[in-house]
């Protein structure tokens, strides 16, 4: 495996930064509101603060507003000064197309895209006081150099540059003390996903039970022991795969809300867009492969898909960061994967269908006729291949869900069929993802990446031990 460490210097130096854990070195000059702040903690204050930015019911984001730029920029700050689970709303708005209605999307792209790396800090002396509680050693005890100054911060957590005794450069990212307890008065607020779910056209999908899903996926984000087992899980899934870089966790200086790693370096999402076509093309390839192949043949998916996650290199690797929040997949679910992403290679719809049906548990009626056409929409990457993913294409899954919850809401005998447990995840992976290849913006021949990945992922699980 390709190591995660050391600075990478290519040939196209005009783009090329340092980052680390998906956030960005250099924040943005954002005023009062990168200032260091106590995360809210109280639910209803929390409630309130929302409610002051107009986005208590998701009204700011998806209304017709006379000025657009003023309700994004009060919502970005209200959603920022919050962090957690209000935070990764605000990143959900800034990225994902389809989401915001076209007339006010690049208002709210761009006041929400500061969500993805530079919310409010916390104050030193409180992350030096975790750090040591949460270790039981004193900070120079545990680092030969500590950068006091983060190198950014966002929903969960803020990311520390620091050098350990031996000598290796590492990236220690450090809750914002009071999270937990923001987080779960979050969890007790059905309001946020209900947010959530109306900006991803999913109100009819009964929130309520998807809401539960979510709890348990937001909580295992909160411990760090967690992530660090997923980390290790996909660093040994990809580990014969150069082009993918994923940093070796530093067990001794880690515990439930201190996460250290080699310190890995590359270019962020956004420069990367603007690198020659050849490049992102190679790269989005890469991001096809890891995606799928830990879903197809590994039977696992990493559900934050946010661009802060993503590190590129000018020799065609890309480094993978933020291993919080994994959702596993069913052998039932996986099989049927594999099944329809062979038939799209094979243009056997007879088979496609029969794989969809069985993942979606569909019974007939217009709701089955309405899944599959979104599935086949979901395939046309691999299906018209080579294929360059437009935003316009990521925005239409998007808008053709939203289209299905008023059908189904007119139609009361479309046979509907509850959500499968684990699609809230799948269908957050779907439109994030697409939305990041699409501002990478480069024809991809994604069959023939899959054609390297479907001949394991049809002999059955892979079978794999993290290793630390």
């Amino acid at each position: 495996m390709a190591s995660a460490c050391g600075e990478v210097h290519g040939t196209n130096q005009a783009w090329h930064s340092v980052h680390h854990c998906g956030l960005k070195e250099a924040m943005p000059d954002m005023g009062d509101d990168n200032k260091h702040q106590k995360v809210p903690r109280g639910r209803l204050g929390r409630l309130a603060r929302l409610a002051r930015a107009g986005a208590r019911t998701g009204v700011a984001m998806l209304r017709p507003e006379h000025d657009a730029t003023k309700s994004a920029q009060a919502t970005a700050k209200a959603l920022g000064q919050l962090r957690g689970l209000a935070t990764k709303v605000g990143q959900m708005a800034s990225y994902v197309d389809g989401v915001i209605p076209p007339e006010h999307r690049q208002a709210y792209e761009d006041n929400m895209a500061r969500l993805q790396n530079a919310t409010p800090r916390s104050a030193p002396e409180e992350i030096k006081a975790l750090i040591e509680q949460e270790l039981g050693k004193p900070l120079d005890e545990l680092f030969a150099d500590w950068e006091e100054e983060p190198l950014a911060s966002a929903s969960i957590g803020q990311v520390h540059r620091a050098t350990l005794h031996d000598g290796r450069r590492v990236a220690v990212k450090v809750q914002h003390p009071g999270i937990i307890e923001a987080i779960e008065a979050d969890l007790k607020n059905t309001t946020m996903m209900d947010v959530a779910a109306r900006m991803a056209g999913m109100g009819k999908f009964e929130p309520g039970r998807l809401f539960e899903e979510a709890k348990a996926r937001f909580r295992e984000e909160l411990d760090y022991t967690h992530e660090a087992a997923g980390q290790r899980l996909f660093a040994t899934l990809h580990a014969d795969d150069p082009q993918i870089v994923i940093p070796k966790i530093i067990d001794s200086h880690s515990s439930k809300r201190v996460l250290t790693s080699d310190l890995l370096t590359g270019v962020s999402f956004e420069e990367a867009q603007q690198a020659p076509e050849a490049l992102r093309s190679v790269w989005a390839g890469v991001l096809w492969r890891f995606v799928y192949r830990s879903m197809l043949w590994g039977g696992v998916f990493n559900a934050d898909p946010h661009p802060g996650n993503y590190l590129f290199y000018d020799d065609g690797r890309v480094g993978f960061l933020d291993f919080g929040c994994l959702q596993h997949i069913p052998e039932y679910r996986r099989q049927a994967a594999v099944r329809m992403h062979q038939a799209s290679q094979d243009d056997d719809q007879t088979s496609f269908e029969a794989g969809a049906r069985t993942m979606l548990h569909l019974q007939g009626g217009l709701y089955e006729e309405m899944a599959l056409d979104y599935a086949r929409q979901c395939f046309r990457p691999l299906e018209e291949s080579p294929f360059r993913i437009t935003r316009q294409y990521a925005g239409s899954l998007v808008e053709r869900m939203k289209e299905m919850t008023v059908e189904l809401r007119r139609n009361k005998d479309a046979q509907y069929v509850a959500m499968p447990d684990g699609f809230l995840f799948i269908n957050r992976l779907q439109f994030g993802f697409y939305s990041v290849l699409a501002r990478l913006d480069a024809p991809v021949d994604y069959a023939t990446i899959e054609a390297g990945i479907l001949p394991e992922a049809g002999k059955g699980r892979a079978q794999c031990n993290p290793v630390k």
